[in-house]
């Protein structure tokens, strides 16, 4: 069971995932960092610094904190928009990377057995055999 779990472990598709999470986990800090530290105070500046986290409704400890919710959605609005954004970008650098000259010129194939064929019958009907 030991060596069949470590065949799974060494598997290209479990290391590839596991890059991928420990990636994706620093690029969320940074896009968290983006939004936060950068985005939401520039838009704060324009809407006065409006603030939802404070509303709530309820009853003494039964608070239902909407407030809380409606800032959650416009910060993911928010992250999903600069992903968008930096997807965009990556993507404009991938296909600029990418040149005509890259790629392999198309390189002329003889006749096909289909072809052959036909050319055989062709010239056996011409000139038949005695």
């Amino acid at each position: 069971m030991l060596s069949e779990f470590r065949d799974f472990i060494a598997k290209g598709n479990v290391m590839d995932l596991a890059v991928g999470i420990i990636i994706g986990a620093a690029f969320t800090a940074i896009v968290t960092s983006l939004v936060e530290d950068l985005i939401n105070p520039l838009i704060g500046l324009f809407v006065g610094g409006l603030d939802f986290s404070g509303l709530s409704v309820g009853v003494g400890d039964a608070q239902f904190m909407y407030g809380n919710f409606i800032t959650a959605i416009i910060n993911f609005l928010i992250i999903a928009f600069v992903v968008f954004l930096l997807v965009k970008a990556v993507n404009r650098i991938k296909s600029a990377a990418i040149r005509d000259d890259d790629v392999a010129p198309e390189v002329p194939t003889g006749p096909s057995e289909k072809d052959l064929l036909m050319d055989i019958r062709d010239a056996l009907v011409e000139r038949p055999l005695k």
